[in-house]
């Protein structure tokens, strides 16, 4: 990492209480999380690695910029295991274009370091392929929920809730979709759930953009009378930002693998998350790096 001053937040990663409990069951390994005694949960958010089983970064497809996948995704990883979150989300298009068995196989080799340590948990983009992944990584860590054709999975990080959503629709073709089934399990599990502050997870942009998510009306209908959903969480874009709607927070994760502009950094966020709010500091390892060490306080809606 960067040679920085230290801050509160690196001086509660050394001083805090136990992260993460580590229990190995016969031979797999799984972690429970448990809040710190500053009442926080601390995670890497990272979203679009695009990593493809044949990494050629000396030919970067055209309108690409700061193209290197795998070893753009080694960067981050070393700088992720470097602050010792209490675990890792990658937010979709975890394979680069149709979601080939070897992209998985080599997503795989490159997180092993990372998974021996913290939970990594993985959201489904549109240049993913369902089975493949499956196939690559048949055990995740939190609960997996029994929606039909689609990747839930809820994690629950004291003093919150994060639930991962499924937006992949077709495969290697721009747009997502929740669809009905994804969308009355969710209505369902928020309207009967407890009140722990939620987040949401889910790869495509929140527009009206053809490219988007297609059912975002609909999910923000869901969502906007549930005051405990606070936040929703994607990439996609490759691009870096934050807005709201309806007072829930929408916080766009720069890509990893590449950007598509010159002027968006490649990176990944760490989250400092509280019952109140959160504290979301950008790490640039490519492309424009101004806002290299942002933090972005949001606050809860309430």
């Amino acid at each position: 990492m960067n040679n920085k001053p230290i801050n509160r937040r690196q001086f509660l990663r050394t001083g805090a209480g136990l992260a993460i409990s580590v229990i190995t069951v016969g031979a797999r390994k799984t972690f429970a999380l448990n809040a710190n005694e500053n009442n926080s949960t601390r995670w890497a958010l990272l979203a679009d690695t695009h990593i493809q089983s044949v990494d050629d970064h000396n030919h970067p497809p055209e309108g690409h910029y700061f193209y290197n996948p795998q070893a753009n995704l080694k960067k981050v990883l070393s700088e992720v295991l470097a602050a010792s979150p209490q675990g890792a989300i990658i937010a979709g298009d975890l394979a680069r274009l149709t979601g080939e068995p070897g992209d998985y196989a080599a997503l795989k080799k490159i997180l092993s370091p990372a998974v021996e340590k913290i939970p990594v948990c993985m959201a489904l983009g549109n240049h993913d392929h369902r089975r493949h992944y499956y196939q690559a990584f048949p055990d995740c860590p939190g609960q997996k929920q029994s929606v039909r054709n689609k990747h839930v999975i809820i994690l629950e990080a004291p003093p919150v809730r994060l639930i991962l959503l499924d937006s992949l629709f077709i495969v290697d073709e721009a747009a997502g979709l929740l669809g009905r089934a994804q969308r009355r399990w969710l209505e369902q599990y928020l309207k009967n759930s407890d009140n722990t502050p939620t987040i949401l997870i889910v790869h495509h942009t929140l527009n009206d953009s053809d490219s988007s998510l297609l059912d975002v009306p609909r999910l923000y209908n869901i969502i906007e009378p549930l005051l405990k959903v606070k936040a929703i969480i994607y990439g996609h874009s490759h691009r870096y930002g934050y807005s709201e709607h309806e007072g829930i927070h929408l916080i766009n994760l720069p890509a990893v693998g590449y950007s598509f502009r010159a002027n968006q950094p490649v990176g990944w966020v760490e989250a400092e998350i509280t019952t109140g709010g959160g504290d979301f500091t950008l790490h640039v390892i490519d492309g424009n790096k101004e806002k290299d060490g942002q933090v972005k306080m949001l606050k809860w809606r309430t």
